[in-house]
This record gives structure tokens, sequence and C-alpha cells, in this order.
């Protein structure tokens, strides 16, 4: 854990979930502001938020982990990365930090405070979507942190730029991001009543990836394939 104290780790992730929201929110509504094209639109959002992960990831990385979303800090706090008496203050603080992030959007943009969501995003697809999403952002946390822990940022940034484009879902991926969502009737917005579906869909993908990369990167089988890379 971060050397730092309770309190400043709890802001640094409430700071951090709160910015990529706004990113997300808010290159949405510049999106649709500027442009009628959907996909010209969905780039804009993308590119604006994988690179807002990379400078967050980086900046408040050392001060708390830089989690940002639920999913991520009950793998670590199942992998004994968080201990359990800080998961309900993180997971809290995340989502605090989400909804702030939408009021920010929304007041840069002249919007009310907030508003209800009615874009529906609901289906077999879509929540199968989600939790290939959450899967992926785990695996590649947790490889990257085994193999490559400098790269992270960069890693994490890469994968959510892609995942928009190759999930239905345009990959969420965090139940704190989907929540603060509900709560904006913009491009990026979720229909509230849609949004149990997305957060088991992110949970059960997150927890699979930890099942998975668990045996995957046990350092045994790390030390046979890549002994040059291994961690003693």
């Amino acid at each position: 854990m971060s050397g730092f104290d309770p309190l400043r780790r709890l802001v640094a992730e409430a700071l951090g979930t709160g910015l990529l929201v706004a990113t997300v929110v808010g290159s949405g509504i510049m999106a649709e502001t500027l442009t009628h094209d959907t996909a010209l639109a969905l780039l804009g959002n993308t590119l604006a938020t994988g690179a807002m992960l990379v400078v967050l990831i980086t900046i408040l990385g050392p001060i708390s982990g830089a989690h940002f979303n639920p999913a991520v800090s009950l793998v670590f706090c199942l992998n004994r990365s968080l201990p359990a008496r800080d998961l309900p203050a993180y997971i809290a603080a995340q989502f605090a930090g989400g909804v702030a992030g939408t009021i920010a959007a929304h007041l840069m943009f002249a919007l009310p405070v907030l508003e209800i969501a009615t874009k529906p995003r609901t289906g077999p697809a879509q929540w199968f979507s989600e939790g290939v999403a959450a899967f992926g952002l785990v695996a590649v946390i947790l490889a990257g942190l085994r193999f490559e822990r400098r790269a992270v940022p960069w890693l994490v940034g890469l994968y959510i730029t892609a995942a928009y484009w190759f999930t239905a879902s345009t990959s969420f991926a965090n139940p704190a991001v989907a929540v603060a969502r509900s709560l904006t009737n913009s491009f990026s917005g979720i229909r509230p009543v849609d949004l149990p579906g997305f957060i088991v869909a992110e949970l059960l993908g997150a927890l699979i990836a930890l099942a998975l990369m668990g045996w995957l990167l046990k350092p045994e089988t790390v030390q046979q394939s890549h002994p040059l890379k291994a961690e003693p």
C-alpha cells in the first residue's frame, strides 16, 4: 500500500474518478456539439478517455493505487493488495467522485446539474460485452503489475481506447462510472434501469479475470516461460 495517509488516498480516488467521468461525459457532450457523425463522436470520446486514464494513473497511482473503479478495488481486496477495511471507503469515494465528475461536465457545458439518462443500453450482447470489457481491464492491470509496472498507465489507457471499439457496450467496465453516466442525458448516458445488468456483468468479468490471472501468473509458471522477466 501507499505510504500516504487514508484521507489522501480516498481524496485521490475521488479526484481520479471524478476527472475520469468529467472526461467521458464532457468529451461526449463536446463531440455531439461538433458533429452529427456518431463514429466521429465516439472517436473523440475514446481518445479523450484513453489519454486521461494515462495521466490520472501516472499522477495518482503512487498515492492511492489509482483504482477509480469498484470492480478493480474488489479484485485488489481479494488478492490482498488492498486491506478489506479500506474497501468500503474506496468504493464510496469512487462513486462520490463519479457523480461529482458528471456535475462538473454539466456545469462546463451549461447543462442542468444532473439529468436522468434515457439512452437504452441493455440485452445479452451488452451485458456480455461489459463482462469482456471488465475481464480484459483486470487482466491487463494484473499482468501489467506483474511484468511492466511502469507501463500500467499506458496499458490501461490503450486497452480502454481499444475496448471502446471492440465491445458493443463501448466498455464502461466500471460500476462507479456506469452510475455516474446514468445521471447525464447526453452522448455517454445510460438509463438507470439498465445499470444492474451492467454492474453485475462488470463484477463477474473482473472476478473471472482474477481467477484466471491468478493461475496464469503463478511465479513458477512465469519462471519456466520467461526466466529473464520473472521476479524472484
